[in-house]
């Protein structure tokens, strides 16, 4: 098959060891970000399995409608930036693992790198002491503060365990089943949302961005927490309601943010106000962006693929289009 890959940035597919099983295929990978549906058109004309590195280009029906070659797109996790129904129509079959039974501790540990940098200041410490200046503040010591979890799936779970581990008090927030397994795993529940964002010193966020998460934290929630706490997103941007968190950090509550996920991404604004602000750390969506994570999820990708050719589509998620093979 003729295989394109797109925003590979730094060249690192061709690396893994995953890499062999596309062996055989005529594999094209391009390092630049393009969104530019002309130019992607041209550059995808005779692709007939794409692979996608998670959210990082949108594939709509303006572009799926001028690659008639196109019978399969490959990728992991959940798929916003995919027309799930063009695909169905124009006979495209999406395969998507959601590797629900396999967390992800990258993401994790990037969120609890996030909440000990954020906490002690460390990039603003470090910015200090490279400029001649010697200590600039007062940091926050994580235990015995309360450590709030919204949303107890594979990611929150093992972050709570962090939490656990430096002395903190988790507290978790989500869904009736979820609330059920954290109390099943030893860990406390909020009575309600409202008592959840007034408790909480650190409050992360580990939802998938669905219709009924966009926008599930709002300007409200974020006015009730404390003027000490910190608020730390590496899941998606618009779990937030758009403009919330600029407004609320501007108003001192919460006092800090940690982020690794924006509105608009790749961010190459330098000017966003998020990355005006002393009382926020950022970094550029590497939450899952390690060497490891990369291995584990381009194998689930190729093996995607394979399976494709193979003539056997594993988790499709429009089987409709499969009366159409």
């Amino acid at each position: 098959m003729k295989i394109s890959i797109l925003d590979d940035y730094f060249d690192t597919l061709r690396t893994l060891h995953c890499f062999a099983k596309l062996k055989g295929h005529d594999v094209t990978i391009h390092n630049d970000h393009v969104q530019d549906v002309d130019a992607l058109a041209e550059r995808l004309k005779d692709t007939e399995a794409l692979v996608l590195i998670r959210e990082r280009t949108q594939i709509r029906a303006p572009l799926l409608e001028r690659l008639p070659k196109l019978k399969l797109i490959s990728q992991r996790s959940v798929y916003p930036h995919i027309d799930i129904d063009a695909c169905t129509r124009l006979g495209i079959v999406v395969s998507s693992s959601q590797h629900a039974d396999t967390p992800s501790f990258a993401a994790a540990e990037l969120t609890w790198g996030l909440v000990l940098a954020a906490m002690r200041q460390i990039p603003q410490q470090m910015a200090a002491l490279k400029a001649g200046a010697w200590q600039i503040g007062v940091g926050h010591t994580l235990r015995g503060k309360t450590l709030g979890i919204y949303g107890y799936g594979r990611i929150g779970a093992v972050v709570a365990g962090y939490g656990k581990a430096f002395g903190m008090n988790v507290l978790v927030w989500a869904r009736d089943p979820a609330l059920a397994k954290a109390r099943a795993d030893g860990f406390a529940t909020a009575a309600g949302k409202q008592e959840f964002f007034e408790t909480c010193d650190v409050l992360s966020l580990h939802m998938r961005l669905v219709d009924a998460t966009r926008g599930i934290v709002t300007a409200d929630d974020l006015a009730r927490m404390k003027p000490t706490a910190l608020l730390v997103n590496t899941s998606r941007a618009p779990l937030i309601a758009p403009g919330a968190l600029v407004g609320a950090l501007r108003n001192g509550r919460p006092g800090m943010a940690a982020v690794d996920v924006f509105e608009k991404e790749p961010l190459r604004d330098v000017n966003d106000p998020l990355l005006a602000m002393d009382n926020v750390v950022a970094t550029p969506h590497i939450g899952y962006v390690t060497r490891d994570e990369y291995e584990l999820q381009f194998t689930d990708i190729f093996d995607q693929i394979l399976d494709y050719a193979a003539g056997k589509p594993g988790n499709v998620v429009n089987p409709e289009v499969l009366k159409h093979l």
